[in-house]
């Protein structure tokens, strides 16, 4: 017998393959993005969705590890027609979370869900009012909502984007009082053609957050970066400097992390008819980022979401990605190990979600259950599983 053989096994990285997939909720149609954050402060980060076919968004608590496997507590914050997204915010500075919309639909809108005063009453849906923001109606079909406030501002501030007509990423804020919604305005700072991604990250290490975003359609398709200006000049349209990253192809959602472990930020995207793109930063992140393709697995739909984390607990930071156009046994949820040597060498994959799912969203990586793995969290809004999570079997095995 070759014991180390059986040795190599007992202490191989690589994950089962069973992951259980656990229903947070599925009883509306076309749930639309999760969205994190933790209103209680119990510690849990809970979730805000839209669910644009059912044209509600609803607030999910995390429950507890112990309970996370079952249906999880809910409250329905507004009714918007075809919500395409939902975030969490402190509009008021009050210390409780609020809800900001977007519609990209027949009323294109962005909305303001004003959360119950007390948070004993935060799950009553009756002391939940929803007010539409005129600047923004019928303005574009807005797509994602970004908070992006300081520290000890009393104001709201907040990017969004939008696509096509006169799709844009914009500089959303009240110019006077925060209840006067007359008094918010919206202001463009990048003409773009469909924006799929807005996330809050400090790009350039000068201590404030900028927006790294992917725009999917038109002639300035690319991932890109704006510069924030500073909390003295952030109210400035012009202030705001673009860095495009990659241009030319149809870009999907994005997501950023560390994939070398070299202490700077690396961007994965995925890209409609393609595989994953990876950006490697260099030294500086306005200089040119190294980059290259890691193709899309067989029998898999065509990607859509994408995620930085180490899935199989070896050191090294993996990829899972989502897809839509999942049909048959098509898969719609997996994972790509990192290769032993480079980040350039095969990316091996492992099945998640199988056949089940056509259309899968963005993707959250985080310890659901508390047993010391990343689980997965995504909607699917085609075959009815609705808000989910796969429960990573590294653990649980």
């Amino acid at each position: 017998m070759n014991y180390f053989f059986l040795l190599s096994l007992l202490f191989m990285p690589e994950i089962p393959d069973k992951w259980n997939r656990h229903t947070i909720d599925d009883q509306s149609q076309g749930a639309d993005g999760v969205r994190l954050a933790d209103f209680n402060g119990d510690g849990l980060l809970d979730v805000v969705t839209g669910w644009e076919e059912g044209g509600i968004v609803r607030v999910y608590q995390h429950p507890s590890p112990k309970m996370s496997k079952k249906l999880w507590p809910k409250v329905t914050v507004g009714k918007v027609p075809q919500p395409e997204d939902a975030v969490f915010i402190d509009l008021d500075g009050d210390n409780i979370l609020d809800v900001i919309s977007c519609c990209e639909g027949r009323k294109q809108s962005i909305n303001l869900h004003w959360a119950p005063k007390g948070k004993e009453h935060y799950f009553k849906e009756d002391r939940w009012v929803v007010q539409e923001l005129p600047a923004s109606k019928n303005v574009s079909r807005w797509m994602f909502a970004l908070p992006l406030s300081d520290q000890g501002e009393k104001q709201a501030f907040t990017i969004v984007g939008s696509k096509n007509p006169k799709a844009q990423i914009s500089l959303l804020f009240p110019m006077g009082d925060i209840r006067d919604l007359n008094s918010w305005k919206i202001f463009p700072i990048f003409e773009a053609g469909w924006i799929m991604s807005l996330q809050a990250i400090d790009m350039d290490r000068d201590g404030d957050m900028d927006v790294l975003a992917s725009d999917r359609k038109g002639k300035s398709r690319s991932i890109l970066w704006l510069e924030n200006p500073g909390i003295k000049k952030k109210r400035n349209p012009a202030a705001w400097k673009t860095h495009r990253l990659l241009t030319g192809k149809e870009f999907m959602f994005l997501n950023h992390g560390d994939l070398n472990k070299d202490g700077l930020i690396d961007i994965v995207c995925a890209v409609k008819g393609a595989g994953i793109q990876v950006l490697i930063q260099n030294e500086k992140a306005e200089t040119p980022w190294k980059h290259f393709e890691i193709p899309m697995p067989k029998n898999c739909g065509t990607g859509k979401g994408v995620a930085i984390g180490d899935m199989n607990l070896d050191g090294k930071n993996d990829i899972v990605f989502s897809c839509e156009g999942a049909t048959g046994a098509k898969s719609g949820l997996r994972w790509l190990a990192q290769p032993k040597k480079g980040l350039e060498g095969v990316w091996k994959d492992y099945e998640i979600s199988g056949p089940k799912g056509v259309k899968f969203d963005r993707i959250e990586l985080l310890d659901i259950d508390r047993d010391g793995d990343l689980d997965v969290m995504t909607c699917e809004e085609r075959d009815g599983l609705g808000v989910i999570w796969y429960e990573n079997p590294q653990k649980s095995s």
